[in-house]
C-alpha cells in the first residue's frame, strides 16, 4: 500500500476531490489466512507469519488501502472475551465465543473491564505496541486507524442475539438492565479503542463495527442507540470516523447523519444511490460491490461492471469503492486488481 493511496483515501475521506477514486478493502483474519494458506489458528500463534502476511498482502496491491490496516483482532472475540465470555477457536474461521449463561438479573453486575489487562485486548494492545513502537512494523508502515465493536454488537455476542435484543425491546424493568448493560459496554468501546490509539505514532482514525444496531426499530434507534454512538463517536472528534454496519439498515439511514461519522462502510443490498438519497451530501461512502456474488464467485469483467455502476450512481463523488460490507475469504486477486482498474481508468 502506497503513501499516495493512503492519501487518496484521506482526501476522499475528508470529503475532498481525490484524483480517483479511492479503493479500500475492510480485510480480517479469515481473508487474510484464506489468502496465504494460513490455517486460522497458526495466524494467530505465530506472529511472524501474521506480519509477513500483512505485508505481502500490501506489497501485492499497492494501490488499495486496508482497513483497518494491520488490524490486530480475535475475530468477534477481543471485546466479550474481557467480560469472560469462553472463546472459541477454530481451525479455519476466525474465533467466536460462547455467550455467557447469566439469568437476565445478573447482567447488570458485569465487571468494567481494564483493556490492558482482561481478556484478549490485553492481548491485541501488546501487540500494536510491538508493532508501532517495538521495532517490529518495518519502516515506512504504520499502524493508521484502530477499531473495535460497538456496545450492541458486544452485547448480542455475550447474551445472544435474541435474549439481549427482546430484553431491550421489553417490559421497562428488562429494558432498563439491557441499557444498563449497554452504558458499561459503550465505556468498554470507547476505553479500548482510546488505548489502542495511544499505542500509534501517527494515528488517522477510528473504526467502530455494530452491526447489531441495524436490527433496531427507528424509534429504538433514537431512544437507545444514537445517545451512546454519538458519545462514541463525539469522544474521537478530530479523526477520519468510519462506520461499519453491513446489515440492511435502510430503514434508519435518514437517523444516521449528526451522529459524527465521516465514512459509512454498508451492506451491497443497499445500492449507492438509495444511500445517498437517505443519508445526503455529507457522509461519504464506502462501497458497494457485492462481496461474494461478484467480488468472489464473479469475473473480472462483472466485477469492473459492479464498480463502475458504483462509480456513475455517486456521481464520482463521496465515494470510497470496495466490496460492500467487507472483503470475504477467498476472493481471487484478479478480482482485486479489477476493482483498481475501474477506479483508476
Amino acid at each position: 500500500m502506497s503513501d499516495g493511496a493512503w492519501d487518496n483515501f484521506l482526501i476522499a475521506a475528508q470529503g475532498g476531490q481525490p484524483e480517483h477514486v479511492p479503493v479500500a478493502l475492510g480485510v480480517d483474519c479469515g481473508f487474510i489466512a484464506s489468502a496465504f494458506g494460513m490455517n486460522t489458528l497458526d495466524f494467530f500463534l505465530y506472529p511472524d507469519r501474521w506480519l509477513r502476511a500483512y505485508l505481502a498482502l500490501l506489497a501485492r496491491f499497492p494501490d488499495v488501502v486496508f482497513l483497518p490496516g494491520f488490524w490486530v483482532e480475535y475475530g468477534m472475540a477481543a471485546e466479550p472475551s474481557a467480560f469472560g465470555a469462553p472463546v472459541l477457536w477454530r481451525q479455519d474461521e476466525a474465533p467466536a465465543v460462547r455467550p455467557l449463561a447469566l439469568p437476565l438479573a445478573d447482567w447488570r453486575h458485569l465487571p468494567r473491564p481494564d483493556p490492558y489487562s482482561d481478556g484478549l485486548m490485553a492481548f491485541a494492545l501488546r501487540r500494536i505496541l510491538n508493532l508501532e513502537q517495538g521495532g517490529e512494523l518495518p519502516e515506512p508502515h504504520r499502524i493508521r486507524f484502530v477499531a473495535a465493536r460497538g456496545p450492541f454488537t458486544i452485547a448480542t455476542h455475550l447474551f445472544g442475539a435474541t435474549s439481549f435484543l427482546t430484553a431491550l425491546a421489553g417490559e421497562r424493568s428488562e429494558a432498563r438492565i439491557a441499557a444498563d448493560v449497554l452504558e458499561i459496554l459503550t465505556e468498554t468501546t470507547i476505553h479500548f479503542l482510546q488505548a489502542q490509539l495511544g499505542c500509534l505514532r501517527e494515528p488517522w482514525g477510528m473504526m467502530l463495527l455494530d452491526d447489531t444496531v441495524g436490527m433496531l426499530s427507528p424509534g429504538l434507534f433514537n431512544a437507545v442507540a444514537r445517545p451512546l454512538l454519538e458519545r462514541i463517536f463525539a469522544t474521537f472528534d478530530g479523526l477520519i470516523r468510519i462506520y461499519h454496519n453491513d446489515t440492511p439498515c435502510e430503514h434508519l439511514l435518514p437517523h444516521f447523519p449528526g451522529l459524527g461519522f465521516e465514512v459509512f462502510h454498508f451492506s451491497h443490498r443497499v445500492p449507492i444511490a438509495e444511500a445517498r438519497a437517505l443519508l445526503g451530501p455529507d457522509i461519504v461512502l464506502m462501497g458497494n460491490v457485492p462481496p461474494l456474488e461478484v467480488m468472489v464467485h464473479g469475473t473480472p469483467q462483472q466485477v469492473a461492471e459492479a464498480a463502475r455502476d458504483c462509480i456513475i450512481q455517486a456521481d464520482g463523488t463521496g465515494l470510497i469503492l470496495a466490496p460492500g460490507g467487507g472483503t470475504n475469504a477467498g476472493t481471487p486477486a484478479h478480482n482485486i486488481d479489477a476493482l483498481v482498474s475501474a477506479a483508476l481508468y
